[in-house]
């Protein structure tokens, strides 16, 4: 089956799916709106066809588009006035994602350049701790890097001191501490970007961190091991490799931009964020500024704003859902999204549970930015790093001897909810209210320690 015959399919159930409804009226099969079985085809189309992946989900949003106009309208209306409603709502939001996904290209590069992933080899230690270290590091660097700026600079660094035989499992274990590092900060994932953007502050992801720190160790050791006994690490390193200081001050100038840009207009201007995209504009403005002093890496753009395209596709297709339509917000709903953003990417994902809102954004930023480690392709760091090492691109492989990567996320989710609760918070773009406490179907608890030291009582 060729991939174009994907696209047919899609385009093909939009009028079959709907042919016997009237109007603008809401259409479900077998009680699922035939919107999410649209987004679900146009899911598993990317999942499959990694090469075609733009051509795809531009063919879904179609699909959903022309489904929306011709018999369900949208949220601000009906036909194309309704479209029109929809995208100027989005518009700011799309495009600030845009220019922090370019800007952040240009960003990891610049990074690059520095000189710094070349200098830590130096400072590893022997042995498999010096595999682990490796890890450890990736993290850090994920933190205030692009994550898949850290699974690659990780990669690049791996196939220097393991001589280019790097295990599957450490292959699992670098996408797994990429996307582990950039769960709680909001400059460190694409996923958490998105939740800053839509008005949820820093500090309300950054106990996602507490379920990543703790998963970090759960796979990071076996993994090491795996490595050691596959091929021990070699740290030599260049004499003549330095620091540009310059460009490793440029990375923290654009960091800092971003973050002081964020932080002014949604304390001082509120009023005027779903304006502007100043939080792009900002981006942009530091990396043109600081241009005289180093020239970023222009090539890049072309092939960034094609993978940004896709996203931002994937973006608008779960904008158009509706979310009034899926089950409440819950610590379960956010534990399953995370295993199902294992073969889904975790871009639309994050995008429907912001318009749901009611989330704990700490916890479903690592549910969803952790949980798509478990299989290479479901997550981006996974498919750029096994472009880089192709014999990862085998799910039964990556799933044998990446087992401790599926371990370490349900511990440390495990970890996280057990010590600080579920902690739901309403963003305002969703449509969903802040939840007081866990569904009736759920134990009605916020804090589960808290709960024991009462019985205990």
């Amino acid at each position: 089956m060729r991939w174009p015959a994907v696209i047919v399919l899609i385009l093909l159930l939009t009028p079959f799916a709907a042919a016997a409804a009237p109007p603008m009226h809401e259409i479900a099969v077998f009680g699922i709106p035939v919107e999410f079985i649209l987004f679900a085809f146009t899911l598993l189309g990317v999942a499959f066809f990694h090469n075609h992946t733009l051509a795809v989900a531009l063919t879904g949003l179609t699909a959903i588009v022309s489904y929306k106009l011709e018999f369900t309208g949208f949220h601000t209306g009906a036909g194309l006035a309704g479209l029109a409603g929809h995208l100027e709502h989005e518009w700011v939001i799309l495009t600030n994602l845009l220019g922090l996904l370019l800007g952040f290209a240009l960003l990891a590069r610049h990074f690059e350049d520095s000189g710094v992933p070349h200098i830590l080899p130096r400072y590893l230690p022997n042995g498999w701790f010096g595999g682990l270290a490796l890890l450890v590091v990736i993290f850090v660097l994920s933190s205030f890097l692009d994550n898949i700026a850290a699974a690659l600079i990780g990669g690049t660094i791996a196939a220097s001191v393991f001589r280019y035989r790097v295990h599957i499992g450490y292959l699992a274990a670098i996408v797994a501490a990429s996307n582990a590092g950039g769960s709680g900060s909001v400059v460190g994932d694409t996923t958490t970007t998105m939740m800053w953007i839509s008005g949820i502050a820093p500090h309300e992801v950054f106990h996602a961190y507490v379920a990543a720190g703790v998963a970090l160790l759960i796979f990071g050791i076996p993994a090491a091991i795996q490595q050691h006994r596959f091929s021990p690490i070699v740290r030599d390193v260049p004499q003549d490799a330095r620091i540009d200081w310059t460009r490793l001050g440029i990375v923290a100038g654009i960091l800092f931009a971003a973050v002081a840009t964020n932080v002014v207009v949604n304390s001082a201007f509120k009023s005027l964020a779903d304006s502007f995209p100043f939080l792009g504009v900002a981006v942009w403005v530091a990396i043109l500024f600081a241009a005289r002093k180093r020239q970023p890496e222009w090539s890049l753009l072309p092939e960034a704003f094609k993978g940004s395209l896709f996203l931002l596709t994937l973006v608008v297709c779960a904008s158009l859902m509706p979310v009034e339509k899926l089950p409440e917000a819950s610590w379960y709903s956010a534990l399953t999204l995370g295993f199902v953003s294992a073969v889904f990417d975790n871009i639309p994902l994050t995008a429907l549970a912001i318009e749901q809102g009611g989330f704990d954004w700490g916890m479903l930023a690592y549910a969803v930015g952790f949980g798509g480690s478990m299989i290479w392709f479901g997550s981006s760091a996974g498919v750029a790093l096994s472009n880089m090492f192709p014999q990862a691109k085998s799910v039964g492989a990556w799933l044998r001897h990446g087992w401790h990567v599926a371990l370490a996320y349900v511990i440390g989710f495990a970890v996280l909810f057990f010590t600080l609760g579920w902690q739901p918070l309403a963003t305002e773009s969703g449509t969903a209210q802040a939840i007081e406490s866990l569904p009736a179907a759920a134990p009605q608890i916020e804090n589960p320690l808290m709960a024991v030291r009462e019985t205990l009582r």
